[in-house]
């Protein structure tokens, strides 16, 4: 795991909701009804660690993006349900105007998970009309559950 991503232990007594195997045993394919989830994270090992803990939870993961400009083709070319968003990222644009331009485009909303979420960054990214933040670093019980939230809301 990265250092810092997942830092906290789910609290004592704490299960999730509900933990799925990403593929049917009997095909070893996806469940054709899972979300599907774009991961735009700078961080090799972050976006890894995410990519890991939202196929262990049952999502189908529409790809991993570091970039700006390859979070909004895969965006378009793979439709993803919701994209879970860092602020920083690879190149000159951000995670904020990555979401921006992808929801313009695609309709697609995101969640951000990042370091940076102070009023500033609330206020550029309020256009893109985001479905949660989730402040790093956070708990894998705690990144499920904000998925959860926001696919309940689309």
């Amino acid at each position: 795991m990265a250092a810092g991503l997942f830092a906290y232990p789910a609290p004592a007594g704490a299960r999730p909701a509900a933990v799925f195997s990403p593929q049917d045993r009997s095909s070893g394919q996806v469940a054709a009804d899972a979300a599907k989830i774009l991961i735009v994270e700078d961080d090799f090992l972050a976006a890894s660690e995410i990519e890991a803990v939202l196929m262990e939870a049952g999502y189908q993961i529409a790809g991993i993006a570091n970039r700006a400009e390859e979070a909004l083709r895969l965006a378009k070319s793979e439709g993803p349900d919701l994209a879970i968003m860092d602020i920083r990222l690879i190149g000159a644009v951000d995670g904020i105007d990555a979401a921006l331009e992808i929801f313009r485009e695609t309709g697609i909303r995101c969640i951000f998970a990042t370091a940076h979420h102070d009023a500033r960054m609330r206020s550029r990214a309020h256009d893109a009309a985001p479905l949660g933040w989730l402040p790093k670093p956070y708990a894998q019980h705690a990144l499920i559950a904000m998925v959860e939230k926001a696919l309940a809301q689309l």
